[in-house]
């Protein structure tokens, strides 16, 4: 079994989370009440720290703060397209057997 990679900044996540939660806040004023904790690290890792290679607390720290909703949003939106069996349900193989008729 292969072993999986972490991110550099694995090794800051505890020192990050007053960060963390101080967006997940922001965000709740906003009216995002439903942003969680791993969702938004995953945002993080995958998206806004993906090439880092040696990672500053300090500029870490400073992209959580600078996260805007929507960029958060979208990748949320592309993620639940990806990770959705829409094909496998009652209704989207009926739409997929009308289109292939």
């Amino acid at each position: 079994m292969e072993a999986i990679d972490k991110h550099p900044a694995e090794l800051y996540k505890d020192h990050l989370r007053p960060f963390l939660y101080s967006k997940l806040e922001e965000f709740k004023i906003l009216g995002y009440d439903d942003v969680e904790l791993g969702s938004l690290w995953s945002y993080l890792i995958e998206k806004k720290w993906r090439k880092m290679q040696e990672p500053q607390i300090h500029a870490l720290a400073d992209s959580i703060l600078s996260v805007k909703i929507g960029e958060y949003m979208n990748y949320a939106t592309v993620e639940s397209f990806k990770t959705s069996n829409w094909f496998e349900s009652e209704e989207g193989s009926q739409v997929l057997e009308d289109l292939l008729k």
